[in-house]
């Protein structure tokens, strides 16, 4: 039997296209989508949904999710190569990716890896004071403000004290 040929659009990733499908049935169980990772793990390709919502996730929740898009993405058929599908808590120290990340994470500490260095330096560490599409702003530990392009880094994070 052949496979009716494909009707993504071409400009999109493969993750923005399973976030379009996925992300109503997540807002509808109550849960939120913080990210979607399409990624080659020891061979296989993975494709994983992080949900949060208020009070955390537990494997639970992430069964009632992914019983509930696997069959949508079945149907649909957005990925070419076989995968597995997972879903996952993003953890407390989850990375900022998105403006609503950022606005999570206003006031509080964050440590930032870049790509290249500034001021001799790749690592900083200070409190968020403000981000918009573009930059984010970190008052630092020795109190100097810092204006980072988010293209520029690598990684940031919240720092997480126990």
């Amino acid at each position: 039997m052949s496979r009716p040929p494909k009707t993504r659009r071409l400009d999109l990733k493969t993750t923005e296209i399973c976030e379009r499908i996925a992300a109503p049935i997540i807002a509808d169980l109550g849960y939120e989508l913080v990210d979607v990772e399409f990624v080659k793990e020891n061979g296989q390709w993975v494709l994983t949904f992080f949900i949060d919502k208020p009070g955390g996730v537990d494997i639970d929740d992430c069964e009632r999710v992914s019983r509930a898009v696997e069959p949508v993405l079945d149907e649909r058929d957005p990925i070419e190569p076989f995968y597995y599908l997972s879903v996952s808590s993003p953890g407390i120290d989850r990375p900022l990716k998105k403006q609503r990340d950022y606005e999570k994470r206003m006031g509080a500490e964050v440590s930032v890896k870049l790509y290249a260095p500034q001021d001799k330096k790749k690592e900083f560490t200070g409190i968020l004071q403000s981000a918009d599409e573009s930059t984010f702003t970190l008052k630092l530990l020795n109190g100097e403000e810092k204006v980072f392009q988010k293209k520029d880094a690598a990684l940031v994070r919240p720092v997480i004290k126990f």
